[in-house]
């Protein structure tokens, strides 16, 4: 690489060349989250909030901050492969110590939307994932796969979450199709819309939790809660996932951003 081709980025970002897509969601008290059962921890996660320490007034005459307090896996947050016990003995896991190079990547969005539209517990299958390369190429080395599935645009807590008495219902994968991806792709990780990597229903499959088990087992990462996946491209487009440097953290809320060509 050349200082030319960081120098094109720059100038296609100032000019508009380059769009910048936001796929996170705002934090916030009514920002959803994994809600696991109480002998799994549920309640013990921390839903975001905030206190102000100052604005402008006789506790800080010229500032403005806040204190936060949330679980490492909030809104839209990074799963590092710390994050589940097949993940627990690989090297440089946690996301203070992951690779800075493994945050950022090319996109592939595989569009499940209407199938999850019609079966909220949709798993995609293998031969989904091999239809969608036979279409749009063999997915590259070091890149996020994105599963789109429109499940960020449901327009209440409860619709996103759907849950009933015998748990969430939302997309997911086939256990086959992650062992496929992590073992037969070099990929950094996969990116959801819903609340978790996994689908609603994933404790009742074989592996449970099969992306978390499987990936993280892998030495990958996780993505969840994206919004706007829609205003991507099928391929071609950059996505940036850097997660809070915290000591020998699990996760953490990120800012997740693309960078879509225009034109």
């Amino acid at each position: 690489m050349t200082n030319a081709v960081l120098m094109d980025l720059a100038v296609g970002l100032a000019s508009g060349a380059v769009k910048v897509v936001d796929l996170s969601v705002t934090l916030s008290p009514d920002t959803p989250i994994l809600e696991l059962p109480e002998e799994f921890g549920w309640g013990k996660s921390w839903p975001f909030s905030k206190e102000e320490i100052s604005r402008y007034d006789d506790r800080g005459p010229a500032w403005y901050w806040n204190n936060i307090k949330c679980g490492e896996h909030t809104g839209t947050h990074f799963d590092a492969p710390v994050h589940w016990v097949t993940g627990q003995d690989l090297p440089d896991n946690a996301t203070d110590t992951l690779p800075p190079e493994r945050f950022i990547g090319p996109a592939v969005v595989i569009d499940a939307v209407a199938e999850a539209d019609n079966d909220p517990d949709f798993l995609m299958s293998l031969d989904f994932l091999k239809s969608w390369e036979s279409e749009n190429g063999t997915i590259p080395d070091g890149a996020w796969v994105l599963y789109r599935t429109d499940w960020s645009k449901k327009g209440s807590k409860e619709a996103y979450l759907n849950k009933d008495e015998t748990g969430g219902h939302t997309p997911g994968w086939d256990p086959e199709t992650v062992a496929f991806l992590a073992q037969e792709r070099n990929i950094i990780g996969v990116g959801v819309e819903t609340v978790g990597t996994d689908a609603g229903q994933a404790a009742g499959q074989d592996p449970m939790f099969p992306c978390h088990n499987l990936m993280h087992g892998a030495n990958k990462c996780g993505l969840a809660s994206l919004r706007n996946l829609d205003q991507l491209p099928t391929t071609g487009a950059i996505l940036i996932a850097a997660p809070l440097k915290i000591e020998q953290g699990s996760g953490s809320p990120c800012r997740v951003i693309a960078l879509v060509p225009q034109g």
